[in-house]
């Protein structure tokens, strides 16, 4: 049997599925230990993992018989997809099956953002009431976000905001204008310049590449309108840090919610702490019980696929 090893975490009913038609190691730790992540792919066929092994350089020259990476999220960012192809390994994401979670995250995200009231917690429990100083919270309904990048995750984003009562306006220099998706999921196609400028709110869905590194810097924060909020649950290094903590300490900007960061997981001593009206989660946007199960057995049987073993039962 072909061997299929996991690296980080899967949901252990589609784990349970590959058993019976490979030798599966499923080690969701072995991500964190080097010397045994190199010694268990030298054999494999397949190889499974989350956003941070480090699919490339020795890891890919030690796999000599690996024939497909299956990467539980959409991100390929941590796998050399050059090299892979080049040598013939097959790279499959799990596209799709993630996209509600992430849409929800961006969604109660702008809520918590708006509303301002997360705030209150410890002084409502302390026995204070600052009900004064929390009711100039705003609505969603009215404003509008604006979405740079608009494939599958964007467009769920979309559809959200709009039965919420907002405007959407988008930005994706891959998406012509005429193209009818934007006006199938009522989303307003414009450049990245109107985009920053006239949103309320504005949610970034857009891979790393070149282009878009540190795409949200200094100059595009100082675009904005300082009562907007940004929320980024697409990849870290979008985001410039330490412009966004100094723009929200100047408010420049009233607000942001980070889900992926530079360095994961966030160094102690980040940019980003001490600065106002920030949320901070580690890199769970589309990580729910749900996403999980269904990322989890796309990939299992699109592994399973790849290697010729047919459907899992």
């Amino acid at each position: 049997m072909p061997k299929i090893v996991i690296t980080e975490f899967m949901d252990e009913a589609a784990v349970d599925r590959l058993v019976p038609v490979a030798q599966v190691t499923y080690d969701p730790k072995l991500v964190d230990r080097a010397d045994d992540l190199a010694g268990a792919i030298a054999d494999a066929a397949a190889l499974i993992v989350r956003n941070r092994t480090q699919v490339r350089g020795a890891l890919l020259e030690g796999a000599g018989g690996l024939k497909v990476v299956g990467r539980l999220g959409v991100g390929l960012d941590n796998i050399d997809v050059a090299a892979c192809e080049a040598r013939g390994i097959q790279v499959i994401p799990a596209t799709g099956a993630n996209a509600a979670a992430v849409a929800e995250y961006v969604i109660g995200s702008l809520f918590v953002l708006l509303r301002g009231g997360f705030r209150s917690t410890e002084a409502v429990l302390a026995g204070d009431w600052p009900r004064p100083a929390l009711s100039s919270g705003g609505e969603v309904m009215g404003r509008t976000l604006g979405l740079i990048g608009f494939g599958g995750i964007a467009r769920e984003t979309a559809r959200r905001a709009k039965a919420l009562g907002m405007g959407v306006i988008g930005y994706d220099p891959n998406i012509a204008a005429a193209d009818p998706v934007w006006a199938a999921e009522g989303a307003a196609p414009t450049s990245l310049e109107t985009v920053l400028a006239e949103s309320d709110a504005i949610s970034l869905h857009v891979p790393l590449t070149d282009a878009t590194r540190n795409l949200i810097n200094e100059a595009a924060l100082s675009k904005m309108r300082p009562t907007a909020v940004l929320v980024n649950s697409a990849r870290g290094h979008i985001v410039d840090e330490v412009a966004l903590a100094a723009a929200l300490r100047d408010g420049r900007l009233a607000g942001a919610a980070m889900d992926v960061f530079a360095v994961e997981p966030l160094p102690a001593n980040s940019a980003l702490a001490g600065a106002p009206n920030l949320l901070l989660t580690p890199h769970i946007a589309g990580v729910t019980r749900e996403s999980n199960a269904r990322v989890s057995h796309m990939i299992a049987e699109r592994v399973a696929a790849a290697l010729g073993l047919g459907d899992l039962a």
